[in-house]
C-alpha cells in the first residue's frame, strides 16, 4: 500500500489550556495527511472532483485511539496508508509517532461522495475507481 509520511512541530495553537494537543487538532493533521496521500497518488481533490465527478470522500467513522500526549514544540510524525477499500467506503490508518513512541491511532472510514442524481442537496456515495484504488495499492517498488 501506499504510504504518505510527513512531520510538523506542534504549535502552541494547537494545544489546550493544559499544554498537551486538543484532541480535535489531531483529526485536523489526519484528514491533511488523507489528502496528502491522495495527491502522492496522483488525485489532489480538485483532480478528483473534475476527472471523476464527485464532492470527495466525507468521514462517516471515527476510531482514535490516544496513547501518548504531545505538547507544544514537539515534533510527530505522521503515516497515513489506505487500510481496505470496499465498494465506495475504505478505511484510512493514520498513525502519530513521537519519537520512538506511538502517540495516536486512527481508523477513519470514508465514502467515495457524489451529488444526488435527483436532489443536487444530498450527497451519494459512488464505487471507488479502480484507477483510484490501484494508484493507492502501489507501493513503489
Amino acid at each position: 500500500m501506499l504510504i504518505h509520511t510527513h512531520t510538523r512541530l506542534i504549535e502552541w495553537g494547537d494545544c489546550d489550556p493544559a499544554g498537551i494537543v486538543f484532541h480535535p487538532r489531531y483529526l485536523a493533521y489526519f484528514d491533511s495527511g488523507t489528502n496528502l496521500l491522495f495527491a502522492k497518488a496522483g488525485f489532489d481533490t480538485t483532480t478528483l472532483q473534475a476527472r471523476f465527478e464527485v464532492i470527495g470522500y466525507p468521514v462517516v467513522d471515527l476510531r482514535t485511539r490516544f496513547l501518548a500526549p504531545c505538547r507544544h514544540g514537539d515534533e510527530v510524525r505522521i503515516e497515513t496508508r489506505i487500510a481496505e477499500f470496499r465498494n465506495s467506503s475504505f478505511d484510512v490508518q493514520h498513525v502519530l509517532h513521537r519519537g520512538d513512541a506511538v502517540a495516536v491511532e486512527a481508523r477513519v472510514t470514508r465514502v467515495w461522495a457524489g451529488w444526488h442524481p435527483e436532489d443536487p442537496r444530498r450527497m451519494q456515495g459512488r464505487p471507488v475507481p479502480e484507477e483510484v484504488r490501484a494508484a493507492l495499492r502501489h507501493d513503489g517498488g
